[in-house]
């Protein structure tokens, strides 16, 4: 049963939320001893909220959209009295004092939270081989990795643990993890998701959004988790609107820039069945040009690091988090606070960050950073006004096996190649996956991108494909 059918039927009586959520940690409790998809297992508070919602029922009292479903969260979101750590070792033992309002969200709407996911450390990171506590697998394939950040959010969902799981996406980190391990993964529209409760990395960037196994579940669990929040700055106040859809008058953007250089030979077959059914659907296929994202990935690295160097400075160990017991100085005890407690990736983007914002280099790699990254965004505006859905691979390759690119960040920062023009212009986009598999069992995902707050379009050209 998808998230629509179980919550219609704890609705009803048909089923319990008790009897769900126990199956589920049934489930987690078989499964992830391979996966290791959780960090942490939720089973009293879930019992607590499962049992809540059936007195609930019993009463004949409203009950939610999401009743008695099961979802996984990010380890980067706030949920009261549970441990958050980023998946690093400075916030081991952290407990958050407030909900994110994503959270809060699920919660109103009868969602069971059943535990935190793994992650690449404070979401740096796309094959989840950066997490400070364990290694993620890919369910479909457990010598591959599940990619990253999310990858603990999208294995989750993948190995049916969880019918909706959160992550965050920064460059690409539901879009790459989705593809990875076959399911569907949202990053919507920037503003569209309250940031309120997420662990910042790059706070111009970073959005919360959704993995599911089918289009439907995607669009349920986007209309609880979307909305304007008055605790976000950055929060829209504009609102989605359901808007008619016609396959025959949809027009879908080809990018004509050399993209299709270095695609694995099966993700480049599976491009061009997709093309081909769209058109058998009767959407019109035109080409179109995004000339500046031939430098996307410079750029996002620049502002993502920049940005990460100066929200990671809040972790000094004064206030919360690890704190060095050998410091004999307030120096010392600051270097060594954050050097016991950020990882490789972590140091590597704080050191990037911290030079392009230094004196000197700010005007030449920051500005000109964002300079591009306005271009960027222009290209996309400009396309929106001939096209309504941009289509391009999610990934260049399939989900790589465990330490094939850890020892190479530049060969690692390529996997999101197609996914950061999308999160550098803030428009939203959607990985589908592919029916068709590889030999050795692995995904292949299909991204496709549309204008600012036209998530609706995109949920119903992914109904008509999985049809």
């Amino acid at each position: 049963m998808n998230a629509i059918s179980i919550a219609n039927k704890v609705k009803s009586g048909e089923i319990k939320a008790t009897d769900i959520i126990n199956d589920y940690l049934d489930r987690i409790k078989e499964k992830d001893k391979k996966i290791n998809a959780f960090l942490e297992v939720f089973a009293d508070s879930a019992l607590k909220k499962a049992e809540e919602i059936d007195l609930k029922v019993a009463q004949k009292k409203p009950v939610g959209t999401l009743a008695g479903v099961p979802v996984a969260i990010k380890d980067n979101m706030l949920y009261k009295n549970h441990r958050m750590t980023c998946a690093s070792k400075i916030l081991e033992n952290y407990i958050s004092p407030y909900s994110a309002t994503a959270v809060e969200k699920l919660l109103e709407e009868d969602a069971v939270i059943i535990g935190r996911t793994n992650m690449d450390e404070f979401a740096m990171g796309s094959s989840t081989e950066n997490s400070a506590f364990k290694n993620t697998k890919n369910p479909l394939n457990e010598k591959h990795v599940p990619g990253g950040s999310s990858g603990g959010s999208a294995a989750a969902v993948a190995a049916t643990m969880a019918l909706i799981s959160l992550g965050s996406d920064t460059g690409g980190s539901i879009r790459q993890p989705a593809a990875f391990c076959g399911v569907y993964g949202l990053k919507p529209t920037y503003g569209s998701v309250s940031r309120y409760g997420l662990a910042a990395f790059a706070s111009s960037l970073d959005q919360i959004g959704c993995f599911t196994n089918n289009p439907e579940d995607m669009k349920l669990a986007f209309s609880v988790i979307s909305g304007h929040d008055k605790k976000d700055s950055t929060s829209s106040i504009l609102q989605q609107t359901e808007k008619k859809f016609d396959i025959k008058a949809i027009k879908i953007g080809i990018p004509k820039e050399p993209f299709m250089e270095g695609l694995e030979p099966k993700i480049k077959e599976e491009f061009l069945l997709t093309i081909q059914k769209l058109k058998n659907l009767g959407a019109s296929m035109l080409d179109i040009s995004l000339p500046n994202t031939q430098y996307a990935l410079p750029t996002y690295y620049i502002i993502a690091s920049g940005e990460a160097s100066s929200n990671l400075g809040r972790y000094d160990g004064t206030r919360y988090g690890l704190n060095s017991k050998k410091a004999d100085s307030l120096i010392n005890f600051y270097k060594l606070s954050r050097g016991e407690g950020f990882g490789p990736e972590v140091k590597r983007r704080i050191m990037l960050g911290t030079y392009s914002l230094s004196a000197g280099y700010y005007d030449d790699y920051y500005i000109k950073a964002q300079k591009i990254r306005t271009l960027i965004k222009n290209d996309f505006k400009k396309a929106f006004t001939e096209i309504d859905i941009i289509l391009t691979p999610t990934t260049p390759t399939t989900a790589f096996k465990f330490g094939d690119k850890l020892k190479n960040p530049i060969s690692m920062y390529l996997s999101d190649i197609f996914t950061i023009p999308a999160s550098l212009a803030g428009v939203c986009a959607v990985s589908a996956p592919c029916k068709n598999k590889t030999e050795a069992g692995l995904s292949v995902g299909m991204q496709f991108t549309s204008n600012h707050f036209n998530e609706t379009s995109l949920f119903s050209i992914l109904g008509l494909l999985s049809d």
